[in-house]
């Protein structure tokens, strides 16, 4: 689960971590008091959004200007004419695609003066099962870009559970940054709090970029983007308050209602599938054939009849589905089971598009016999190759 940067500093700043001061904005009235309540002379009116790149994007609306979706203000009217301009509008960057997003929440921020900008971040290293810290000397820049280009200028190190954070810790960050005296002893403490912050709050990703020494020698972050463990989240109920929604795909969170595992994707085939791997393998098969997935849906080993109809709902609800692709091996999972759900859901919703189903293992007999018998418009396919040569077949047709 993400959430916005001025909601990660709220939570980052319970842990000591120095952040500036600034006010969130939902509507365009409350620009003036809030530029009034930090006082200037230099505003940061930041867009909200789940997605980075911010400050190089573009807004769709010619009316929302040409200065991107992070700008810098030097009067209290220009605060508020950049939260007129921002504001409800579309922003488009890299990490948005074509889209973009829509902008509902604004972030008005104290301006800082900047000497250097670093970049430092915490994440879950799955191969250590530990949190490790990347650090950079090259701040505000994307770290993939770096990473490409310039891989000798990111140091890395994993924290032990055991102990936590260690002096020399904060002597690595230090020394990866060219700190000295006082700074170098900001880092220490620094990475303690940020470590401290992301395992109390079940984090699975912490990133500051850019990272910054202030003329006035202080470590502060800039910008801080956060996501949680979505698998702790019940018991971090402080943290599971802060989600907004909107910036979620409205079928993942209807998925996630019925436990099931869903990630809408950008091709006309929707696919059910259950099991991690087969559903990889049955999306894999599908573009190997010519065409795109249109999601990853895993139903589970243990889904009832109710889950299945909820997942084929959500799939046919997304308008580029040109063709459904079920795609099940039964093991704990019944094949007349999932025969059923599919039926069920078919006569509530209705059948507008091809769909091919594969059925193997528990009771596939049986599951065969209840489509067969249904009187619907099913292509039966006897393994995955032939489901995925069908379906595209009937795609293409349509």
């Amino acid at each position: 689960m993400n959430i916005h940067e001025y909601q990660a500093k709220a939570v980052l700043k319970e842990f000591g971590v120095p952040v500036s001061r600034g006010v969130p904005v939902l509507k365009v009235e409350d620009a003036e008091a809030a530029a009034k309540e930090l006082g200037g002379p230099l505003w940061v009116v930041k867009s909200q959004i789940h997605a980075g790149g911010r400050g190089k994007g573009k807004f769709k609306e010619a009316a929302a200007g040409e200065k991107g979706g992070v700008r810098l203000a030097k009067s209290i009217d220009e605060v508020k004419q950049f939260v007129k301009e921002m504001l409800h509008n579309t922003l488009v960057t890299i990490q948005t695609g074509p889209a973009g997003k829509q902008v509902n929440r604004l972030y008005i921020e104290d301006g800082s003066d900047i000497e250097k900008e670093f970049y430092l971040s915490a994440l879950v290293d799955r191969v250590t099962s530990r949190v490790s810290f990347v650090v950079s000397t090259e701040g505000g820049m994307d770290i993939e870009a770096v990473a490409h280009s310039t891989p000798e200028k990111i140091i890395s190190f994993s924290v032990d559970p055991a102990t936590g954070v260690m002096p020399h810790h904060g002597r690595t960050v230090a020394k990866a940054l060219g700190l000295t005296g006082d700074l170098a002893k900001q880092a220490g403490v620094l990475v303690g709090q940020l470590y401290k912050a992301f395992v109390t709050a079940d984090m699975s990703m912490l990133e500051i970029n850019p990272l910054v020494v202030t003329k006035q020698g202080e470590l502060k972050c800039l910008d801080a983007k956060v996501s949680f463990d979505s698998n702790a989240l019940y018991r971090q109920p402080k943290m599971l308050a802060l989600r907004d929604e909107t910036e979620e795909d409205a079928k993942e969170i209807e998925a996630s209602k019925y436990d099931l595992s869903y990630v809408a994707l950008d091709g006309d085939i929707g696919c059910m599938v259950n099991g991690a791997g087969l559903a990889m393998a049955t999306m894999d098969i599908i573009k190997l054939y010519g065409h795109e997935p249109a999601n990853f849906l895993d139903v589970g080993g243990g889904a009832t009849k109710e889950r299945v109809t909820a997942a084929f709902k959500i799939i046919t609800a997304d308008p580029n589905v040109k063709g459904i692709l079920v795609n099940i091996f039964g093991g704990i999972m019944r094949c007349d089971v999932i025969a059923e759900g599919v039926i069920a859901a078919v006569k509530e919703v209705g059948l507008k598009v091809p769909l091919v189903v594969r059925l193997e293992g528990t009771n596939v007999d049986l599951g065969k016999k209840i489509i067969a018998e249904s009187g619907l418009n099913v292509i039966s396919a006897d393994d995955l190759d032939d489901a995925a040569q069908k379906i595209v077949k009937a795609v293409k047709e349509v």
